[in-house]
C-alpha cells in the first residue's frame, strides 16, 4: 500500500470510532500530503471512548481527575483500535525519553555549560547507576571552578532518566528558580547541565563548592501517563554517603502535572526555608 493509501484507512477507522461518542477528543483531521493526526496529543482526561453510556456525566467528571485509562471502551474482549495506539505511542515516547541525549542544539540555546559524570555513554549510564552518581576527579574540579566562591545556593540541570523532561521544562522553570533566589539577595550560580546524572551528583557538587544549599532539575523515569515529567531534589549542605531522607523533593513538574512556572516558584520558597531552618528533607519543619 502507498502511504496515500495506509493514510485514508488509519483516518478511517478513526472516523469509525468516533460514532455514538459525542464526549470524543481526536486530533485534527490531517491534510493531503500531511503526516498523519498526532494521536499523543488528545488529553485522555477528556477523551471517552465508551459506547452509549449508562452515566456519562459521571465518568467524565472522574477522568477529569486522573489520566488513568478508563472509560476506554472495547471492541468485544479486546482494546479499540485507538486505544492500542495511543498506548503503544506512549510507551514509545517513553523509550525516547530514556534512550535519547539532551540535544546540543538544546544546551547552547539555553548557554549551559556542560560536564559529565564517569559515564561514557548513555548504555553505560543506564547499566551502571553507581557511574551516574560521580565525577572523574578533573571535571569535579572544573565545576568547581566554575561556582563563584562564597556561593550559595547551587542550582543546575541534569538528563536523569528522561531527555525530554529537561527539554519540556528547563526553559521555564530554571529563569524562575535563578531569579527568584537573585532577588532574594542570595548568591547563586549561572546554572549549568549534568550529562549522564542521577541525583547524588548534588552530594559531590555541594561538598566541592561548599555551597549551603544544592538543587538539582532532573528527567524522572517515564510512565505511559508522560514523558516529561520533572523533579527538583533540594538538601542543605549535602554530603557523599548522607542519608536520602535529607533530600526534599517536589516531584511531577510537567504540563499536566505542576507546571514549571508554579514548581520554580514553590521551589525558591523551599530554599529561603531550608537557609533559614538550616535544614532540608525530614530534618525541615513545614
Amino acid at each position: 500500500m502507498t502511504e496515500q493509501e495506509i493514510r485514508a484507512v488509519v483516518e478511517q477507522v478513526l472516523r469509525q470510532l468516533g460514532q455514538d461518542t459525542p464526549a470524543r477528543q481526536s486530533p485534527p483531521p490531517a491534510e493531503a500530503g500531511d503526516p498523519l493526526p498526532d494521536i499523543s496529543a488528545v488529553d485522555l482526561r477528556r477523551q471517552y471512548l465508551v459506547e452509549h453510556p449508562h452515566d456519562q456525566a459521571a465518568f467524565l467528571a472522574m477522568k477529569e481527575r486522573t489520566p488513568a485509562r478508563i472509560g476506554t471502551g472495547h471492541a468485544g474482549a479486546r482494546y479499540r483500535t485507538e486505544t492500542m495506539l495511543r498506548f503503544q505511542a506512549d510507551h514509545a515516547a517513553a523509550q525516547d525519553a530514556v534512550f535519547s541525549d539532551v540535544p546540543e542544539s538544546f544546551l547552547q540555546e539555553m548557554h549551559l555549560p556542560v560536564f559529565q559524570t564517569s559515564c561514557e555513554n548513555r548504555e553505560e549510564f543506564l547499566t551502571r547507576p553507581d557511574k551516574g552518581r560521580v565525577f572523574p576527579p578533573d571535571t569535579l574540579n572544573k565545576i568547581a571552578a566554575a561556582v563563584p566562591k562564597n556561593t550559595q545556593v547551587v542550582l543546575y540541570l541534569a538528563d536523569g532518566l528522561s531527555s525530554s523532561a529537561v527539554t519540556a521544562n528547563a526553559a521555564n522553570i530554571l529563569p524562575v528558580i535563578h531569579d527568584g533566589l537573585a532577588a532574594a539577595g542570595l548568591r547563586v550560580n549561572d546554572p549549568f547541565f549534568v550529562r549522564f546524572g542521577r541525583v547524588a551528583t548534588e552530594d559531590q557538587i555541594g561538598a566541592a563548592t561548599g555551597a549551603d544549599v544544592v538543587c538539582v532539575l532532573l528527567g524522572e523515569r517515564p510512565g505511559l501517563v508522560t514523558a516529561e515529567s520533572m523533579s527538583a531534589y533540594i538538601a542543605y549542605r549535602p554530603t557523599v554517603g548522607m542519608a536520602e531522607s535529607r533530600r526534599t523533593v517536589l516531584a511531577n513538574i510537567h504540563r499536566g502535572g505542576t507546571p514549571a512556572v508554579e514548581a520554580g516558584a514553590h521551589i525558591v520558597d523551599l530554599i529561603l526555608l531550608m537557609l533559614e531552618k538550616k535544614a532540608s528533607g525530614t530534618d525541615l519543619p513545614v
